[in-house]
């Protein structure tokens, strides 16, 4: 997804498996304390809104100063507040009332006097007390010059903090406003609303649940310079994991080279040849409950390499090629009870036929297939078309994102699993 776009984009790529738009419903304290980089939460504010979140801003008196209140009203439609005695908001004991209907807090920008503050049970204006009443996940994101960041008092806080249950976001390291460089700087926007939606976007359906994914194309060398790919993005493969991941499964994603930024929360093996992708996942595949193989791998690869550039003649060029390991044949004679294997299926014709065949040949227990000719199917598109096929049954999705097809996938998995008990 992007974190700007109209409410309309939004709305359709961004649903939870019951269809809803993803945060309809969940409340999202905003808690806002004095730093240069508050004014970043704006855009967050703005964001968590075209998701259809209850945004409600508390900011610290010195927040203030570097961001004004109106800002977040504007862009949240709901009170901002500062004052713990402002008689003039709907709440009869706003901090207590608030808390309740909390569904996740961010202190962010955090700085060190209230991350002290926080740690050490001092309550003593609207953010703090908030906070303190809250019982659901509260995120701490440090920000603040590195000299005070690394000082043993404000590690010792974080550490306080995280006994008791709350979540750090580590800074990241870059410029910080004083012109230093080092660790401090609050993540951009984007960071924070992932940790917002690992916590709220969906029921932990998947808790307690091992999952391996791949995703992502395999490259075989011919030479120092050259290889034989294909075009898969890894956009399939990356959603999987990442619907997953905020379904409360463990996930390990084992991805070849691609253009997408590792998703947080999850635990990604990065490789490059059929072979090491091979490797990586029998290696790992014994400890899983459920495996998704949606990479594309490389069926054959370049019998010798060159350990040279080969030099182009006046001649033609033959390479002689071998089968690479198939990875879901061994995962489908190594099966192991209760465990989940689901293969995907990329087909130019003859789909439905050439699915079943693969199904059955290797062992699965789902295949997902899609016809790449078909407008809006295939690679390196934000959509697909797919149908779920198992030993009994044929699913045909309808045109989605790939990552409202990732919640399909994963709640036909759940289905069958639970029909497997």
């Amino acid at each position: 997804y992007k974190i700007r776009g109209t409410p309309d984009r939004e709305d359709q790529r961004m649903r939870r498996k019951d269809g809803q738009p993803m945060l309809k419903g969940k409340t999202v304290v905003l808690a806002v304390s004095g730093s240069i980089a508050a004014y970043k939460i704006a855009s967050l504010a703005s964001a968590l809104g075209k998701l259809h979140a209850d945004v409600q801003v508390l900011m610290t008196q010195n927040a203030t100063n570097f961001i004004n209140p109106i800002t977040f009203e504007t862009l949240t439609g709901n009170k901002c507040l500062v004052d713990t005695f402002d008689r003039n908001f709907q709440y009869s004991v706003e901090h207590v009332a608030l808390a309740k209907r909390a569904d996740v807090v961010l202190v962010a920008p955090a700085s060190a006097n209230v991350i002290g503050k926080i740690a050490n049970g001092i309550a003593d204006d609207m953010l703090t007390t908030t906070v303190m009443a809250c019982k659901c996940k509260k995120i701490i994101s440090p920000a603040m010059n590195t000299q005070m960041f690394e000082n043993p008092i404000v590690q010792d806080n974080l550490k306080k903090l995280e006994h008791y249950g709350y979540e750090v976001i580590q800074p990241a390291v870059g410029l910080l406003a004083c012109k230093d460089v080092g660790k401090g700087k609050m993540p951009e926007p984007e960071t924070l609303l992932e940790y917002i939606l690992q916590e709220v976007a969906y029921e932990k359906d998947l808790k307690g649940k091992k999952i391996l994914v791949t995703a992502g194309p395999t490259q075989e060398p011919i030479d120092p310079v050259r290889y034989l790919t294909n075009h898969s993005s890894g956009k399939m493969g990356y959603a999987i994991a990442k619907v997953c991941s905020m379904r409360g499964a463990e996930v390990t994603l084992v991805s070849g080279k691609t253009a997408i930024k590792p998703p947080l929360f999850v635990d990604v093996v990065p490789v490059t040849t059929a072979r090491e992708m091979y490797e990586a996942v029998t290696g790992r595949s014994d400890r899983q409950d459920i495996v998704i193989k949606a990479a594309a791998v490389a069926d054959y690869r370049p019998k010798t390499i060159s350990e040279q550039k080969v030099k182009k003649t006046d001649g033609e060029l033959s390479i002689e090629m071998e089968r690479t390991d198939d990875i879901l044949k061994y995962l489908g004679e190594h099966k192991r009870a209760n465990q989940f294997l689901c293969g995907f299926s990329m087909e130019t014709e003859h789909m439905l036929e050439n699915s079943r065949k693969k199904l059955k040949k290797k062992n699965l227990d789902m295949i997902v297939a899609n016809n790449v000719k078909v407008e809006g199917a295939g690679f390196a598109g934000d959509t697909n078309i797919v149908t779920l096929i198992t030993g009994d049954d044929e699913t045909q999705l309808p045109l989605l994102s790939k990552e409202e097809t990732a919640v399909e996938i994963m709640n036909k998995i759940l289905e069958q699993t639970e029909k497997q008990l």
